[in-house]
């Protein structure tokens, strides 16, 4: 079997993703962390993008997190980790791309926003996002406790990083995620309780520190940067 190996950042919530999906496959892979505040001068003819992850599998190499999982999906196809039915997966990519386009941007407006009005604003939007997730996404598509049914999937290691992060929005923001919306919860304790959620986490104080500068405008990576031109 060709060589794994995952360039990534214990502090990034994209490259857990791709560690997350690499657990649930069960396979064997070898991690090359890479600190964002000072990356080596090799990792640009690693990752054209200067972002984690990139995921090598033999003389392959794939950047960017979601494109990662899904090209893991299909050479690493036991256990699935998307549904069976065209329009299943149809389903599972458009909350993919949800979390992407909405969900994720919201997060860190809300914590990089400033002005009393603006974190109003995102947490508005923030909030409505978590609606839309309770109310259209895990109430309508299954009964649980995963997104899309009782085997986690490609949509539950997209989202859960975020959630693992809430502390620091909590912490920095005073958002909550309200009590009624129980799929949620439910969702959540389900992912907490997964090995590979247990074998990436790191506890709350540690994403309070490591959001500081995302929570006062202050950070500079790429992500930070990106976010400011949007």
């Amino acid at each position: 079997m060709a060589k794994v190996e995952i360039y990534s950042a214990q502090v990034c919530p994209f490259a857990q993703r791709s560690r997350l999906t690499l657990l649930e496959k069960g396979v064997d892979f070898e991690v090359i962390e890479i600190d964002l505040n000072h990356k080596p001068d090799w990792f640009q003819s690693v990752s054209p993008y200067l972002k984690v992850p990139v995921v090598k599998v033999g003389d392959d190499r794939v950047w960017e997190s979601s494109i990662i999982n899904e090209y893991l999906e299909e050479v690493f196809p036991d256990p699935p980790l998307m549904p069976p039915t065209p329009v299943q997966r149809a389903i599972a990519r458009i909350w993919i791309d949800f979390a992407n386009n909405q969900f994720i941007p919201a997060f860190y407006k809300l914590l990089m926003a400033q002005e009393g009005d603006r974190q109003r604003e995102w947490a508005t939007q923030l909030s409505a996002h978590l609606r839309f997730l309770e109310y259209e996404g895990l109430r309508k598509t299954s009964e649980g406790p995963f997104w899309l049914g009782d085997r986690v999937s490609l949509v539950d290691l997209t989202y859960a990083p975020w959630f693992e992060r809430w502390s620091a929005l909590s912490h920095y923001r005073g958002i909550k995620i309200p009590a009624e919306y129980t799929r949620l919860h439910q969702w959540w304790q389900a992912m907490q309780a997964r090995p590979s959620m247990q074998a990436t986490q790191q506890p709350a104080e540690y994403h309070i520190a490591a959001y500081e500068k995302y929570a006062n405008d202050t950070a500079t990576g790429i992500t930070a940067q990106e976010l400011r031109r949007t």
